[in-house]
């Protein structure tokens, strides 16, 4: 219920906290930011730690994926362990930790002088940053109260798609003026200006009544993502979703995960209550999560190739090209809701899935010679499409749940998110991994027979062989290059399917404009009848 003035009338937010929730949200956004950034960084500067030293590790393909895998690995599996943690001990803590282990991990990977260290490190970065993800979105929750909820999303989401587009372009400057280990060093000033930031800031919260510990189902969450995790990634290296090293992990996986819903529906005090699977507006928006991201992150993914490799632009060009993802974030994602005020989340979302999955169509139009301004626009619509999704969708998980339950909430928002980012790179790497060496097999009998196998791995790979036989090599970069268009095109159409899934069943199943219906009923009844449900710490608030 509303006072003519807009304000809540039974406030379930604590005044301290909710007199500084703005001041809250810049520093979350500051811990998400590095978190989110650091990814996007890597993968511009992934050509120049594969060079040989002193400018690079000498790194070969596997570790380079290992580099950014071994990140996914920890991080993926930790997540929900993670979220669950917070709203036992406090996510502030939790989020104090994740941060102060994400610099220690970022400090300890640009000192890297080997590939295995340099692997080793990002695992520990993947193991702080699972602390960093939920904290920041169950704390959001937690100062906001529920009709400001829509708008903090939103500009929380914002903050993850500016920094995966600003990334690039960070990356390329460092690498133009440093050397490669400044890419991970460039956190450090940030991740400590954002302790103190939390420290003076940020108020704690946690569940007030968390009930017993789970570890049987801890336990279970854990093993059963990483097999499922480790088996996605074993399946995108290998190109083979056949093999047993593929299907074992992931067949173990699921059937772990499996175990791990039905032990959670059988004890009283479970780790995550599987029946919030049972709400459209929860499953519905999970799933939508999955499926955008398993389209996004796979054509992310070549998109790096196809500018640097084919194109021939820079890294810091290459970064600069998706500043208009960047833009959309900034200028859409903050008022989504508005739009969702006025058409309903269904109608939003569905419209922007369908954009998504028109616009990742629209890479077809894209060759060796078409005008840049092309992908620009494409990266433009994307993005406005992205910024009309994924703010209704996070906001439709997290209101789904009791408040108390937000680090849980966002761990499953968070975690699905992360297997259908490596679910699409693992897939539709494969596809575009097949397809590339088909298209270039002829071409490379040239070779010697020993070299062939290495040069049609990627078009990078071929382009590497080529430039190493001199003029003679020029016609093989040309044949690459068609090779990479034909299999990034096959690769698309597969990406704007799922896509276009993604909008059936949120068209389906979403629910549509907002109301004031049983979760809204059922929040006021928590506020009325627990003043400070949230768990929130009012001292440490004020301190």
């Amino acid at each position: 219920m509303a006072t003519p003035s807009g304000e809540s009338a039974v406030r379930s937010v604590p005044e301290a906290v909710h007199r500084r929730r703005w001041l809250t949200l810049t520093v979350l956004m500051s811990s998400l930011l590095i978190v989110v950034l650091d990814n996007s960084i890597l993968n511009v500067a992934m050509k120049t730690i594969a060079s040989s030293p002193p400018s690079g590790l000498g790194a070969t393909q596997s570790e380079l994926e290992w580099a950014i895998n071994s990140y996914t690995l920890v991080f993926a599996g930790v997540l929900f362990t993670a979220g669950l943690l917070g709203d036992r001990l406090g996510r502030k803590k939790v989020l104090l930790f994740g941060m102060a282990l994400f610099g220690i991990g970022s400090v300890l990977a640009a000192v890297s002088d080997s590939p295995g260290q340099l692997i080793a490190f990002r695992a520990l970065m993947g193991f702080g940053g699972a602390f960093v993800m939920p904290a920041t979105l169950a704390i959001l929750m937690n100062v906001f109260e529920r009709d400001e909820q829509p708008r903090a999303i939103g500009i929380w989401t914002g903050s993850v798609g500016v920094a995966i587009a600003i990334g690039p372009v960070t990356g390329g400057l460092l690498l133009e003026n440093f050397w490669w280990g400044s890419v991970f060093l460039v956190n450090v000033p940030i991740v400590a200006a954002g302790l103190i930031g939390m420290v003076l800031f940020v108020p704690d919260s946690k569940d007030p009544a968390p009930g017993r510990l789970d570890p049987g189902g801890v336990l279970l969450s854990v093993v059963g993502l990483l097999l499922l995790v480790y088996g996605i990634i074993k399946g995108g290296q290998l190109a083979d979703f056949t093999s047993v090293q593929v299907l074992g992990p992931i067949g173990g996986g699921l059937a772990v995960l499996a175990g791990f819903v039905l032990y959670e529906r059988r004890i009283e005090h479970p780790a995550v209550d599987v029946g919030y699977f049972r709400k459209p507006a929860f499953s519905a928006a999970i799933a939508c999560i999955s499926l955008v991201f398993f389209a996004l992150m796979g054509v992310t993914f070549f998109t790096v190739f196809y500018t640097q490799s084919v194109r021939g632009y820079s890294p810091l060009q290459t970064g600069v090209l998706l500043v208009p993802l960047a833009v959309t974030q900034i200028v859409f994602a903050p008022r989504a809701r508005l739009v969702v005020e006025r058409f309903g989340a269904r109608l939003v979302c569905t419209g922007g899935m369908l954009l998504i999955s028109g616009t990742l169509a629209g890479f077809l139009l894209l060759d060796q010679d078409t005008p840049i301004w092309v992908l620009e626009v494409l990266f433009f619509l994307q993005g406005t499409g992205m910024a009309h999704t994924m703010p209704p969708v996070t906001t439709s998980i997290m209101q789904s749940l009791p408040r108390e339950k937000a680090g849980s909430g966002s761990a499953l928002n968070n975690t699905f998110r992360q297997v259908g980012g490596a679910l699409g790179v693992a897939v539709l790497g494969s596809v575009l991994s097949a397809g590339y060496r088909a298209g270039i097999e002829d071409d490379l009998k040239v070779l010697p027979p020993g070299e062939r196998h290495a040069a049609g791995e990627s078009v990078e790979a071929t382009i590497g062989v080529a430039e190493r036989m001199g003029p003679a090599g020029r016609d093989l970069v040309e044949r690459a290059d068609d090779a990479f268009i034909h299999a990034m095109h096959v690769t698309v159409v597969g990406a704007s399917a799922v896509a276009l899934i993604g909008a059936v069943v949120v068209a389906l199943f979403l629910p549509g404009r907002p109301a004031d219906d049983g979760a809204g009923e059922a929040d006021d009844a928590r506020t009325e009848s627990a003043p400070d449900a949230t768990g929130a710490d009012t001292a440490g608030a004020d301190r």
